[in-house]
């Protein structure tokens, strides 16, 4: 079997050879499904896992724009779109200087089976451009925006692609992004999520991801009559999904201790409550400063320069930042400290390394494809609340988003259990995603 994964990744990595998230993605994925793969019949010789890790569709494009001082720049935009045997692509928009083609072919492989485990009919893509917002005035932002969307738009629609969020997207970018392209259209439709309430937005989708992030590990908890009640929480990030993962943490009652940024962490001894979450919102969503201002503003709390949290004593860790945060030594530290549950909110932020030792040390783990699918699966819902022209309450979005993380770890589930009773959550999610596409795929023939 290991012959035939070894085989299969040799003819990825010689067509992708420059690409190292996203070959990293691919032989995650190929170690779990190939095996399931060699087991059922209907898949044998079509080549399905082939056909999904080669795009549809690769945009990239160039776009200009001005700066307040007239001065002309220049960044690159791309859009791939993935698979769409189940349902229009749909993935997030990300404005970040390290975005390259490798970044968003991983996201965008990661997305198509993320989005099939939310049971909804949505395809998989990711898009960005290597603009960084930070130090940006507004009024560059939405020039950035303006441009971006006018060649972005000839390739999305809300039967087609669905764009939304990621780093450095929020709410401003999304809102300059979908005035271009109303204009440019001339129709309104859901075609980009994450919009304002009060022009076609869903209910907690801000908070989403990280609520759903808590939720999954709550769920594995759960399977050893465990809960978040009492238990020390380490967060990495400071962001929209770090913000609201804590949010929701300090709700179920656990004591969250960390929070970071590029420039290091910070550890409260005491905890952060809901104040003091106030002020890192305030902070990083409208001040756009930096989480060692929380040190500043705390004495029970302490910064850390230029490290990562992994280092703490905790019972739950929680991974909100960016792709390969989490290594195999910061993996071990928390083992040695006591983690013994582990659920990502960013997007692959454990490496292999990292992975490994989880599974070895027999800890809970949830790869980000199945814990933070509650962002685009309340994105699925703001389509359905936009196709409909119709808005569900706040209550109502959480209860859906609740059921649909719940279905996600049952699959993951039912999947991932071996002999032992030990849940490899990586392999229910790598195979319960798979199956779905894949049966969508062989129904449709070579396309």
């Amino acid at each position: 079997m290991q012959a035939k994964i070894d085989a299969f990744m040799e003819e990825v990595r010689a067509r992708n050879s420059h690409e190292p998230e996203f070959l990293q993605a691919v032989q995650e994925v190929a170690e779990t499904v190939i095996p399931y793969i060699a087991t059922q019949e209907i898949y044998n010789g079509k080549n399905i896992l082939l056909r999904m890790v080669e795009p549809e569709r690769a945009i990239m494009f160039r776009v200009p724009w001005v700066d307040d001082k007239g001065e002309i720049h220049v960044n690159r935009g791309y859009r791939i779109q993935m698979n769409s045997a189940i349902g229009p692509y749909k993935g997030g928009l990300r404005f970040h200087p390290s975005v390259n083609l490798s970044i968003l072919k991983f996201l965008a492989f990661e997305q198509v089976f993320k989005n099939s485990l939310t049971t909804l009919p949505m395809g998989g893509g990711k898009g960005g451009s290597d603009f960084d917002p930070k130090g940006k005035s507004d009024d560059e932002i939405m020039r950035f925006c303006h441009s971006f969307m006018s060649e972005l738009f000839r390739h999305i629609g809300p039967n087609t692609d669905v764009p939304a969020g990621d780093i450095g997207v929020g709410a401003r970018e999304i809102g300059f992004l979908f005035g271009m392209y109303r204009k440019m259209r001339n129709e309104f439709t859901g075609v980009l999520t994450g919009k304002g309430l009060t022009w076609g937005g869903s209910e907690i989708r801000p908070e989403a991801t990280g609520y759903g992030t808590v939720y999954f590990a709550e769920n594995m908890l759960k399977t050893k009559d465990n809960s978040f009640e009492g238990k020390t929480v380490l967060v990495s990030g400071s962001g929209n999904v770090a913000q609201y993962a804590t949010e929701k943490a300090i709700q179920l009652g656990a004591k969250v201790v960390t929070l970071s940024d590029s420039s290091g962490y910070i550890y409260d001894e005491e905890g952060i409550d809901n104040d003091k979450l106030k002020f890192v919102m305030e902070l990083k969503n409208e001040k756009r400063g930096r989480i060692s201002e929380y040190a500043d503003k705390y004495s029970s709390a302490k910064f850390h320069k230029g490290k990562t949290p992994w280092e703490e004593k905790c019972d739950i860790a929680l991974p909100c930042a960016t792709q390969n945060e989490l290594n195999g030594d910061d993996a071990q530290k928390l083992i040695d400290n006591g983690c013994m549950c582990v659920s990502e909110g960013a997007n692959m932020p454990c490496d292999s390394d990292a992975v490994l030792a989880f599974h070895k040390a027999k800890i809970f783990f949830a790869p980000g494809k199945a814990s933070n699918a509650g962002g685009v699966a309340t994105s699925g819902l703001e389509m359905t609340q936009n196709s409909l022209r119709f808005k569900w309450t706040r209550k109502e979005v959480d209860e859906k988003l609740k059921q649909i993380m719940n279905d996600i770890h049952e699959k993951c589930v039912q999947y991932g259990t071996d002999e032992d009773g030990y849940i490899d959550y990586v392999k229910g999610a790598n195979i319960a995603g798979f199956v779905k596409v894949a049966d969508a795929m062989l129904a449709q023939g070579v396309i």
